[in-house]
């Protein structure tokens, strides 16, 4: 198993090749959450993830040809150590990782090659190739000993911490920070956090044996991982205090909230710690705490989809339907009413074709812009007091 000593010395080798990030403290987090929040940046990392530290402390010392499999993080943090060392390295990736990451670890210099239509067959693809080094992206121990420089850097910049929360797939990051802040604090707590689509790590906490459960889609791909390494799992088990779920909504609402709040550009996996604190409020009220926002690396052709469902999921967007009479006027006095209570429509759709729906009458469905859910309430209960009748007319949120 790894030891702090590793880690420490894992710390001294890759000095030169990475950042050592800022631990910032926000004040609108931990105003909105009753908690002392600080966040640890690896979003601000080369190549936009924590993935750096542990592929220089793994390939500082090898000399030969490489390979790798991931969804993405990986796969770049390979590709510019490789650059960075003078490496030849291969890069599989499966067909359905994003294509942003696939052309910032081109950008790199590395070959890359889709294969497979997940994580696992682009896995075993790489390790078949047997004239190259494997970079495995977590079960490893020079690899977990190079995130665990995360933890020391923690404790550095921070005392008396009581909780650090670290998004968690096939456990990497979070062994190597647990062995660290446990060897340094050990009052500190360490929990992980995963997403309801992607819960191996979750689930072979609990049941104490290995789990694996294909993930399905998600917002926080870099954690969809379907098995944890044999190596993390002793450790996590070892090291770790607990491991939470988060649904996807709530990512969705944390990535809108660092944009919004911190002006920070954070992937979903980086963002469920964040998420998992708005979750859990009690449970971390009134202490100090840590969210390890593990990456940066958005896929910006669905970041208007992420934010707009962020936005509901925050309540500052209300998407309800009513049906009415198909007659000029009635359409006028519902949006009369929404914009008495000063909410902005954003868009209508009008569907008269409903197979259970009169001839005469419309489903309408509008998309608006408010200020929280109580808002849209106080909407909803002065169209159904006011203007249609509760027996006839169907009014949902």
């Amino acid at each position: 198993m790894v030891e702090f000593t590793d880690i420490q010395a894992a710390a001294e080798k890759i000095k030169d090749f990475v950042h050592k990030t800022p631990l910032i403290h926000s004040n609108s987090f931990s105003r909105m959450t009753g908690t002392d929040v600080f966040l640890k940046a690896e979003n601000l990392q080369k190549t936009g993830s924590f993935k750096v530290r542990g592929a220089f402390n793994k390939m500082v010392d090898i000399k030969g040809k490489v390979i790798a499999a991931s969804m993405g993080n990986h796969a770049q943090a390979v590709a510019f150590a490789a650059s960075r060392l003078a490496i030849e390295a291969k890069i599989v990736m499966p067909k359905t990782a994003p294509i942003v990451k696939e052309e910032a670890t081109k950008s790199y210099g590395a070959e890359v090659i889709c294969y497979g239509e997940n994580f696992k067959e682009a896995f075993d693809y790489a390790i078949s190739e047997r004239d190259r080094t494997f970079i495995h992206a977590f079960d490893d121990d020079k690899v977990i000993a190079g995130q665990g420089t995360i933890g020391i850097e923690i404790i550095e910049d921070l005392k008396d911490i009581d909780v650090v929360l670290v998004p968690v797939g096939g456990g990497g990051l979070i062994s190597g920070i647990a062995i660290a802040i446990k060897a340094l604090s050990l009052r500190t707590r360490i929990i992980g956090v995963q997403t309801v689509s992607a819960t191996s790590a979750h689930d072979s906490f609990r049941q104490r044996k290995i789990c694996e459960k294909p993930p399905s889609s998600s917002l926080a791909d870099g954690i969809a991982i379907g098995r944890i390494g044999d190596r993390t799992f002793e450790i996590i088990n070892q090291y770790v205090d607990d491991i939470i779920l988060v649904d996807e909504d709530s990512v969705a609402m944390a990535i809108l909230l660092f944009l919004e709040r911190k002006k920070l550009v954070v992937e979903g996996a980086g963002a469920v710690p964040l998420a998992a604190l708005f979750k859990n409020r009690e449970m971390f009220a009134g202490k100090r705490t840590v969210l390890v926002t593990s990456g940066g690396n958005i896929d910006f052709t669905v970041i208007d989809r992420i934010i707009q469902k962020g936005l509901v999921s925050s309540g500052r967007v209300g998407i309800f339907d009513v049906i009415l009479d198909d007659i000029p006027g009635r359409l006028h006095d519902l949006t009369g009413i929404i914009s008495s209570h000063r909410g902005n429509i954003i868009n209508i759709f009008h569907d008269r074709l409903t197979g259970n729906l009169p001839i005469g009458q419309t489903r309408v469905k509008f998309i608006i812009e408010v200020r929280n859910q109580e808002h849209l309430e106080e909407i909803l209960q002065e169209i159904r007091m006011k203007s249609f009748d509760a027996d006839s007319h169907c009014i949902s949120s």
